[in-house]
This record gives structure tokens, sequence and C-alpha cells, in this order.
């Protein structure tokens, strides 16, 4: 046995025993390979004493967009169109792969920080960004987004969609499916009818999955009523982008008609509720949407719009906001919401059968918080408490396939001064001028 983790409140997500209170959990060859509240008779290379400590499954991000930490608060306290045509689209306009790589790894860092031990990340660079990961240990379904407003598409001829190509051929199952790649049609509002079919069809006929913005704000689910006279759910499914394993990120707008077709698609929606509160896009009815039978996910978005990749803010607002709009305390409980970025989002990503529970034979996907802090104690509930007090900060390790890829403050796949050197130097002279210094770290 590799790793032992002892005396620990192991989380682990299974419906039939949710939490095991002084737990032992072993992991083996980057799998967990034992979990009782007896000790194992084998010997453990390296035993974790986790007394005061709650162990889980990983978090898992369904939608963000990991390049973008250059632009954290940049453009704040506006409405989304002026937010991406006056500040985000120009300065994505000025990214190179240098730059690019030292924002992913930060992004990852953070990632890795409030434990996310798995995301689905939609942008361009896409290569870069699945060096960054292939590097650092994390998993990841990374998507290429194509966004397209010339008449005369070809998906044989359309760079950004050869680029998806290319990255399938060279990305797609590394290290025995770490890196899953995906399709991705930014939205219905940035593209048109031949982008959807050319991308549905090699998404379809490679057995890849798919990443979509859908119905994020109302004038955007609006003007495709008015434009098509159907949704954009509804108009994409016209053109099969359903017809493959499929996120639709933010769904605020959905009707419930939308939710029906996506119940019949398997589509699995993905929550983003600090992005969506923040644009003042609206709420996502992730009540429906769970009664329809939908996989719910859960999301943080890029950093320009959430300030964080902290996904347990996610959980808790996914929480208060179902119970707060449905004036129904129960309407999404603790275990629910929990799940949302757990098991729910190992099944949209196509990994089931591999993370998102503490279970013999899944990957050690786990992290560690500390439950000795102030704000976490007393303990009644360590579910309650995960999604009602604690936050990212609390992680103290994050661990894929067994590997440890942060503990207590330190990185050992990421040199991060140096990409922190790199993000000062080069990143934010080229994005926003040699003037431009961090008011707190110069």
């Amino acid at each position: 046995m590799d790793t032992l983790f002892s005396n620990i409140t192991a989380v682990t997500m299974a419906d039939r025993l949710p939490v095991i209170l002084g737990a032992y959990v072993g992991v083996t060859g980057g799998k967990i390979s034992y979990i009782s509240q007896k000790p194992p008779e084998e010997h453990a290379d390296r035993i974790i004493d986790g007394r005061g400590m709650v162990l889980m499954p990983g978090l898992i991000n369904c939608h963000a967009h990991l390049p973008m930490t250059p632009l954290r608060g940049y453009g704040d306290d506006h409405n989304l169109t002026d937010w991406l045509n006056n500040y985000i689209f120009p300065k994505e306009d000025l990214w190179d792969e240098r730059a690019i790589r030292a924002a992913t790894l930060l992004g990852l860092a953070e990632m890795l920080r409030f434990g996310t031990t798995s995301v689905s990340d939609m942008y361009y660079f896409s290569d870069t960004v699945c060096q960054c990961v292939s590097e650092v240990g994390i998993k990841g379904n990374i998507a290429r987004s194509v966004t397209v407003f010339e008449d005369d598409y070809c998906f044989d001829k359309h760079g950004p969609s050869q680029e998806l190509v290319a990255l399938k051929e060279k990305w797609h199952g590394f290290d025995n499916g770490r890196i899953q790649v995906e399709a991705s049609i930014h939205a219905e509002y940035t593209s048109f009818d031949k982008v959807w079919q050319g991308l549905a069809e090699y998404a379809i006929n490679e057995g890849i999955g798919m990443q979509v913005h859908v119905s994020e704000t109302q004038n955007e689910h609006e003007s495709c009523l008015e434009k098509y006279g159907l949704t954009p759910a509804q108009i994409l499914d016209v053109y099969h982008v359903w017809d493959t394993r499929s996120v639709a990120a933010h769904c605020v707008w959905l009707t419930e008609e939308d939710m029906e077709l996506f119940a019949r698609r398997g589509v699995s929606p993905v929550h983003c509720p600090n992005s969506n509160l923040k644009l003042a896009s609206g709420i996502a009815p992730v009540r429906k949407m769970l009664d329809k039978g939908l996989n719910v996910t859960l999301g943080t978005d890029g950093v320009s719009s959430s300030n964080n990749a902290d996904l347990f803010e996610a959980v808790k607002l996914s929480a208060l906001l179902s119970n707060g709009s449905t004036l129904d305390p129960t309407s999404l409980t603790a275990y629910q919401a929990l799940k949302l970025a757990t098991v729910n989002g190992a099944k949209a990503q196509g990994r089931e059968n591999e993370c998102g529970m503490i279970a013999p034979g899944l990957d050690a996907d786990l992290i560690m918080l500390d439950f000795t802090q102030p704000h976490l104690i007393p303990c009644h509930n360590p579910v309650s408490n995960l999604v009602y007090a604690a936050s990212g900060h609390d992680v103290v390790m994050t661990m894929v396939r067994g590997n440890i890829l942060y503990e207590n403050g330190t990185y050992p796949t990421i040199d991060l001064q140096a990409v922190l050197q790199e993000f000062h130097d080069y990143v934010i002279p080229l994005m926003f001028g040699n003037d431009r210094e961090d008011p707190v770290i110069g």
C-alpha cells in the first residue's frame, strides 16, 4: 500500500454509506484499495494521520476557462455584453502561447489549491492547455472553443476546427485517459448551422464529448427564439449537437421543454452560480432540472467572471439559491449540492467509472480538508459543514490517481514562483502594458 489515511472522517459520496467516521482509506498504484473502520494488516509506505481531517472525492469543475487568470477582476461591474465586447474580447486578441502557458499554470495551481481534481476547459490555444495539464497531473476534458461569423465555413478548411482534429489526434486518451479532448461550439449566437453540423458530425464520428454555452442570458435565449422560432437548446438539437455526451454551460433560461429535451439526450447542464449572479444573468432552475432527471453539475466559469476557482463557493451557492428561489429549505439538500460537484461531475465528464466517490477500485482522486479550524467547529454533520461552512482554503491536500499535487502550500508538479515571475514580467505587460502593476505585489 502506497498511502494510508488513518482515523479520518471519509465522506464517500456513496448513497449507501455516505459518511464513515474513523475510517482507514488505502491507496495502491493510484487506486483506492482499502476502506474500513478497521486498520489494514498491509504495510503502508506513508501513513497520514487523519484525526480532525475530512477526506472526500476531489471536486470536478465542469465548466472553466483556465487561461483567463490575467483577466481576474478586469472589467468588473458591467453587464455581460459590455464586459465581453469592451473588456474581455479585446484582451483575448493579445494572447500568445507563452502567456497562455503561464496563465494556465496559475489557473491549475488555483484549482488544485481549492480541491479540484478534474476540470472541463473550453478555450483557445488548447494544445498549450493540454501540455500544462499533462505536466501538472490533474485530469482534464479539454475543448477548443469554436466561434465563427464568416458565412463560408467549411469544417475541413476552418483553422480552429482543424485545431480540434489535431488536438484529438495528439492528446485524446493521454495517460490512460487522464486527458480527454472534446468538441466545443462556443454558443448558438456566435456561430450558425454549418458550424453546428460540422462539429456535431465530427464529435459523433470520433466518439468524443461536446461543450456548449446555452441560454446564459435572457437576451441570448429570446434572440434565438426570434431568429429561429426555437430556443438555443432546440435549434442545436436540430443539427444533432446533443447526439454525443454533452455538457451545456449555464442553462439559466432553459424552458421545461428544453429540460425534457436534455433529459432525452442525456445532456448535463453546468450550473455556474457565481458567474451568473455577478453578471446578473439570472438563476438556473436547478431543482426543476433535477426533477426532470437531468444530471446537473457545477462549474466556476472563468475567474474573469467568478473571480476565483473555489468550487466550494459554487456548491454552497447552489444550495442557497435553490432553497431561496423556491422558498423551500429542502429544495437542494447539502448532500445533493455536494453530489453536483462530485458524482454528477464525474458522469458529465464520462468518468463515472473512475472517480467521483471513495470506493475500492476507483482512482484515488482525493482531497483532505482540515476540520480543526474555528469556523468548522463543532461538526454535527460533515456533509453540512462541507457545504455551508467550508471553503477551498480548508483543503490541505489534493491527490489525483494517488499522486499528491498540492499539500500544505506546496505544489510538487508546479514551480509556482517561476509561474508568478513569468506572470509579472511577461503576461501582465503583454496584455495591459508596462505601466500596469499589481498594487499588492508590485
